[in-house]
């Protein structure tokens, strides 16, 4: 199942929020041995403010801090999220294969910008 993963996450966004509880409810057996933990940047909003992450770069986009203390953002995040999610590891594989990763990184990250934008229009911080 791999080291420990703290994700932490937008649920004023109802797309992320949707995104994050189905992963939950597939990763049920890891959330209670300890090795993964979500949760929400808007109830601890200084909470990755040493990784040198404000409030609104979570709200962007997916964070997460290993067990090693490694700050990971965004695809990296979603593939270190398959990972631990049964029948989920090809998905890992796939899109965290070198080259693959970094078109990956900018096809998320575009639509985090997009999703960003209209989450602030709509209101929702």
């Amino acid at each position: 199942m791999g080291t420990k993963l703290t994700v932490w996450y937008n649920t004023r966004c109802p797309v992320c929020d949707a995104g994050i509880d189905r992963q939950r409810n597939k990763l049920i057996a890891a959330i209670e041995a300890g090795a993964i933990e979500f949760r929400d940047i808007n109830l601890e909003p200084e909470a990755l403010a040493a990784h040198g992450a404000a409030l609104d770069d979570v709200r962007r986009r997916l964070h997460a801090v290993d067990e090693a203390g490694r700050l990971l953002t965004g695809a990296d995040v979603a593939v270190a999220i398959w990972r631990r999610t049964p029948g989920e590891a090809w998905l890992a594989t796939l899109v965290g294969a070198p080259g693959l990763i970094q078109v990956a990184r900018l096809g998320y990250d575009r639509f985090a910008d997009m999703l960003f934008a209209w989450n602030k229009r709509k209101g929702r911080w």
